[in-house]
Parts: structure tokens; C-alpha cells; sequence
């Protein structure tokens, strides 16, 4: 069985490293000349991975914009998730799901587990009921190869005051994840384990010195970052930085070459980065 991790390296070996979400609201849809309904949800949803999949390492659903559609909008969701996994490409759904016990246990299911129509190959979750209450959701992900997102410094600035705090004789909240995160990869022995940092802050805001998986980095695009930001934000760790950005590239559509050429300016930019460019 193949893991999360050695997926996400072949794939952004090949095509580079880019995250492209589908954020499918109402404003996007009216400038696709969409309506705020299933069926344009479904048409921009799907027309983004028959545009990009084969350009694109990984997408990423956010579950917000389906669930607004109720139960249609969640079958439009699983639509796009089927869709991502027949063109070959790779998904990471934007859940940010964090409980304890049977109910984490529960999400594990819906979005991990190799029978559920929602599964997708990555998730993001949430810490803050603390890390080992993602115990679940590690057990699952290992058990089937996939991955976990966990939100450690995310992008938008009201979460410096719970991130950032430091409780007394400790590192801050954000460094504390990093660290356990590390742990639970240590203890699996693959880095199942990502981490949400966003590439919004001109000071990151914790070391990753001992981390060694992936990075999720929001904020590249309308957020105001630049992919030219993150050697300066990133230090050694820029080689694992997977950035995500959404309306940067649905901002294009519903053109599929003007798709494609958006989401190719933002590879050749993280190819001079990484060094990779040709």
C-alpha cells in the first residue's frame, strides 16, 4: 500500500509542487456565469478537475461550499471527489474536523475510510480538542495510506491570539502542535502527518526545524502572500511547502486554457524555488 506521503512526492515530482483549491461560492459561480445552485456547483466543481487534472498535483475541495447545497451539494461533492480519483490526480478535502472519540472516530469514516463516497487521499483537521484527540483519524489514515492536515499556524490573523499564546514554562500553542505532530509521524514511521501554516505572516511563527513532513501553505493569492515569499518565510524548510491557492486560478475560469495558464504561472514560480526549473 502506497502512503499519502509517497503519492504527494511522486505526483509533485512530476507536475510540481501546487495545491489548487476548488472553492466553488457564489461569487465565483456568478463570474463563471454560473448560477447559485447544484448544477452550477457541479459544473464549475467538475470543470476545474477536467481543466487541471492532468497540470495539477493535488486539489482541494472546500466541504463548505458543497454542504451550503444540502444534501445535493454533498452528492456534488462526492461527484468531484470520484472525478479527482479517475484522472489520477490527488485530493485533499478542506474539512477541518476535530472531536474526540466516537465522533472523531466517525469523521475518520466518512472521510478516510476506503468504503466511504467521501473519502479523498487528504484531510485537514483541527487540534484544538488537542492533538491526541486525533488519535482516530491517525489510526484510519495510517490503516488505508492517507493523510492528515493539522491546523498549526493557519493564515488569518485572528488565530495569533490561541496559536500564539504561551502557556507558562512552554513553547507557544502553534510550536506544540508541530512537536506532536512529529511525534505521532515518529511513531507511525511515515509522515502521515502535514501541517496547515500559512504563508501570510512575514514571521512564521514557529520553527520547523525537526519537522519533516508536508507543509500546507494558504494565503498565496487574494490572501496577499506570494509564492516568491516563501524562501524568505520558510528558511530550509521551503523544499517541503505544498502551496494552496484558490481564487489565484478559479479567478480565470471558466475558460479551461486560461485555467491552465493560471495554475502554470504559479508551478514555474515554485519551480524556480525549488529549484527544479528547467
Amino acid at each position: 500500500m502506497s502512503t499519502w506521503a509517497d503519492r504527494l512526492t511522486e505526483r509533485t515530482r512530476r507536475l510540481g509542487a501546487l495545491c489548487v483549491g476548488v472553492d466553488p461560492h457564489p461569487q465565483v459561480l456568478a463570474d463563471w456565469g454560473l448560477a447559485d445552485d447544484v448544477a452550477g456547483l457541479e459544473s464549475c466543481a467538475l470543470g476545474m478537475v477536467e481543466a487541471l487534472a492532468d497540470q495539477v498535483a493535488v486539489f482541494k475541495p472546500q466541504s463548505a461550499f458543497f454542504e451550503a447545497h444540502g444534501s445535493a451539494g454533498v452528492r456534488v461533492l462526492e461527484k468531484l471527489l470520484a472525478a479527482i480519483r479517475e484522472a489520477g490526480a490527488l485530493s485533499l478535502l478542506d474539512v477541518k474536523r476535530g472531536d474526540i472519540g466516537s465522533t472523531m472516530a466517525g469523521y475518520a469514516r466518512a472521510y478516510l475510510a476506503d468504503s466511504s463516497p467521501l473519502r479523498a487521499d487528504a484531510i485537514t483537521v483541527s487540534p484544538y480538542l488537542g492533538v491526541g484527540a486525533l488519535q482516530p483519524a491517525v489510526e484510519v489514515a495510517a490503516d488505508t495510506g492517507r493523510g492528515l492536515y493539522v491546523l498549526a499556524r493557519t493564515s488569518n490573523p485572528d488565530g495569533a491570539g490561541v496559536q500564539q499564546a504561551r502557556p507558562a514554562d512552554a513553547a507557544t500553542v502553534a510550536q506544540l502542535v508541530v512537536d506532536q505532530a512529529q511525534r505521532i509521524n515518529d511513531e507511525v514511521g511515515t509522515a502521515l502527518l502535514g501541517l496547515v501554516v500559512g504563508a501570510t505572516h512575514d514571521d512564521i511563527g514557529v520553527d520547523l526545524t525537526g519537522f519533516a513532513g508536508s507543509l500546507l501553505v494558504p494565503g498565496i493569492g487574494a490572501q496577499g502572500a506570494r509564492i516568491e515569499d516563501l524562501p524568505h518565510r520558510f528558511g530550509a524548510a521551503v523544499g517541503q511547502v505544498l502551496p494552496t491557492t484558490s481564487r489565484a486560478v478559479m479567478g480565470a475560469g471558466p475558460d479551461p486554457e486560461a485555467l491552465r495558464a493560471a495554475a502554470a504561472a504559479n508551478v514555474t514560480a515554485m519551480r524556480k524555488i525549488d529549484g527544479s526549473a528547467s
